[in-house]
């Protein structure tokens, strides 16, 4: 029965990304960890496969448009990369309990949860214009004299976040990108997926040796996900993004709260 629950909810994750474009990965860890009962460290490491790969699944559409800056992602990935490789590591000492990695985790779910309640629509206009809409009114345009060393430092800061509790941070990278790297919200969103999964795959790699990984129930998820980015990718021509983000990030909040509570309490 516990493994049932967890894939419908690992499908209804995948339906949250096909609709909403990210976000919805961040639920994986607290479905491995309370729903399946996986431990958190573990969780955290099967969490950055499922990521990862549902990432690259995501990316498909996205690369046929050849929206992917790869200067970009070269810059600002090679440092994700490196911080998502050392906060793994850094997972792997005594004094980062998994108490403290869900604490930290509940954290940056509470900070995505706001990206998504606070952040302004986009537009009215119709759901067949989204690829068009570069419309950057959420976001100031930037006005730094060194975006690119701003770009690095928050991209070696995500990237331990990687590492560390396992979220792709897709609601910190996408920002980043459209003020720091100049790019247009299609763009940002399509080279975020890209650095997303190499964070991931980093990530695992800090991870192997010192986790236990059940490959099987990874491999399953991710298959139940991966059905669910199709069935959500589907839906999205039906369904305005911008009008269910706000409830999704209520939504996010709720289980944010959840996670903490259980944190404290424990």
């Amino acid at each position: 029965m516990t493994w049932l629950v967890g894939h419908l909810l690992a499908i209804g994750v995948g339906i949250s990304l096909g609709l909403l474009g990210g976000g919805g990965s961040v639920l994986t860890l607290p479905i491995l960890v309370y729903a399946m009962g996986v431990a958190p460290k573990s969780a955290i490491a099967m969490t950055s496969i499922v990521v990862g790969i549902v990432s690259l699944f995501g990316l498909l559409p996205h690369s046929r448009r050849k929206q992917i800056d790869l200067k970009t992602v070269l810059i600002f990935g090679s440092a994700t990369t490196i911080g998502a490789f050392l906060g793994a590591k850094l997972a792997g000492f005594s004094v980062v309990t998994a108490t403290l990695q869900m604490l930290l985790f509940a954290v940056a779910m509470l900070v995505a949860a706001g990206f998504m309640i606070v952040r302004q629509p986009r537009s009215n206009n119709s759901l067949g214009d989204r690829e068009h809409q570069d419309s950057l009114s959420s976001y100031p345009r930037p006005l730094c004299k060194y975006c690119w060393l701003w770009l690095l430092t928050e991209g070696i800061g995500v990237g331990m976040l990687t590492g560390l509790v396992g979220v792709g941070g897709g609601f910190a990278i996408v920002p980043a990108l459209v003020l720091l790297g100049n790019l247009t919200m299609p763009a940002a969103i399509s080279t975020s997926l890209v650095i997303i999964a190499l964070n991931s795959g980093a990530g695992l790699i800090g991870y192997l040796g010192h986790v236990s990984i059940d490959w099987y129930l990874t491999g399953s998820f991710t298959l139940a996900a991966a059905l669910g980015s199709i069935i959500g990718t589907y839906l999205s021509k039906f369904v305005s993004a911008d009008r269910l983000q706000k409830w999704f990030g209520y939504f996010l909040l709720a289980v944010a709260t959840f996670v903490l509570v259980r944190v404290l309490l424990n």
